[in-house]
């Protein structure tokens, strides 16, 4: 699987695709990401729309966010409409906005 790094130093304008593979974001995207799976760390962020079958939560989001299994951790940042099969939340974690879970399919 391949993966892709966005580092800390790093603002992207612009959509990134990563078929396949993964994204890790450890600076600043101001478009959507697309993947089998997103990482956003705690030092990342991302303006735009997230969609993956995994997506991890660490930083900040705005936008909207699609996947299978959501895992938002307790220093995440979440102002989206978010849609997940499963979503696994850490004390701590914020999100404004709709939040629908569909469940086991």
């Amino acid at each position: 699987m391949a993966s892709s790094i966005v580092e800390e130093d790093l603002t992207i304008e612009g959509n990134v695709s990563s078929e396949g593979g993964s994204v890790d974001v450890k600076g600043h995207i101001v478009g959507d990401v697309s993947a089998d799976a997103i990482t956003v760390q705690l030092s990342g962020s991302v303006d735009g729309a997230l969609s993956a079958k995994k997506i991890t939560m660490e930083g900040k989001h705005n936008g909207s966010l699609k996947c299978d299994d959501l895992k938002l951790a307790s220093s995440s940042q979440v102002r989206a409409d978010v849609v997940a099969r499963t979503m696994e939340t850490e004390s701590g974690a914020r999100v404004v906005g709709k939040v629908k879970i569909t469940g086991e399919q």
